[in-house]
């Protein structure tokens, strides 16, 4: 028992620590690495061809692709541990589990839900769109299609591996609940970015508080026992790679990407820094 304390004690230590440091180490070299200019570059021409909205929606449609397309072959992995891996996970914590701790894990995990979920999407749609003002319209659409995009792309991968559920609980490949905190509570954290200026340490806390939210919440499914050990890890990974590219297109959406000062962004698409300003 004391040692599901210790794991669920790393599950909020690790990602808050592992935030900042992956922030200022290695996501500021890829920042600055050529296997983000080229990107960009590409994306500006098609910014200059077809227009913001529609390379954000090329671009979301191919990330999405892309994501399916990576996470299939680790599904099947991963179905092909059950018995390895999946299988004593499970039975272990069945039997360290405390009837007092597992009340507040059901609690928590319930974050993770469709049904609350959907109500912050709308509130948070809302409320950003009043504050966008005459450009609502970005913060309305965006907050409002990263729920279905998680919930679709999702439901694909499980139909494509169809690994089955452990039998204490309902959940798939990856585990949609971690994935539906990071796109709901991260598409926040970003347009709460684009509407304020705000310093480079505000943006990584931002980033890092739902990175532990996300992280406790496949804790919690794990004790609760709703997935599969595989299936939660995955979700660790399956969130942050299908929101990566989703606030890409965002940002390309709102005029954040590539920055407008772009020699290859025409004069009229440039938006001042402090979009939600205008």
């Amino acid at each position: 028992m004391v040692v599901l304390y210790f794991v669920a004690a790393l599950a909020v230590v690790v990602p808050a620590v592992a935030g900042p440091l992956l922030a200022y180490g290695p996501g500021s070299r890829l920042a600055r690495s050529r296997l983000v200019t080229k990107p960009r570059e590409a994306v500006a021409a098609l910014v200059t061809t077809l227009g913001r909205p529609a390379t954000a929606a090329v671009f979301v449609l191919f990330w999405a692709a892309l994501t399916v397309a990576v996470f299939w072959p680790i599904g099947l992995l991963a179905h092909s541990l059950e018995d390895a891996v999946d299988w004593p996970v499970l039975l272990w914590v069945t039997d360290r589990r405390n009837p007092a701790f597992e009340d507040f894990n059901w609690f928590y995990t319930a974050l993770g839900d469709r049904e609350p979920l959907k109500r912050v999407v709308v509130v948070a749609a809302v409320v950003f769109a009043v504050l966008w003002r005459r450009r609502f319209w970005i913060p309305l659409l965006a907050i409002l299609a990263g729920f279905p995009l998680e919930q679709y792309v999702q439901a694909i991968l499980a139909e494509m591996v169809d690994r089955g559920h452990p039998p204490t609980g309902l959940g798939t490949y990856p585990s949609g609940g971690i994935a539906r905190i990071v796109m709901t509570f991260g598409v926040i954290a970003l347009f709460v970015a684009l509407t304020w200026r705000m310093r480079r340490r505000w943006h990584v806390a931002l980033g890092t508080v739902v990175l532990v939210l996300a992280t406790y919440e496949g804790f919690s499914r794990l004790y609760t026992q709703k997935h599969w050990l595989t299936d939660i890890i995955a979700g660790l990974v399956f969130g942050p790679a299908l929101f990566l590219g989703f606030a890409v297109a965002v940002c390309i959406l709102a005029g954040r990407y590539p920055r407008p000062e772009s020699p290859a962004e025409p004069a009229a698409a440039r938006e001042p820094e402090a979009v939600g300003a205008r």
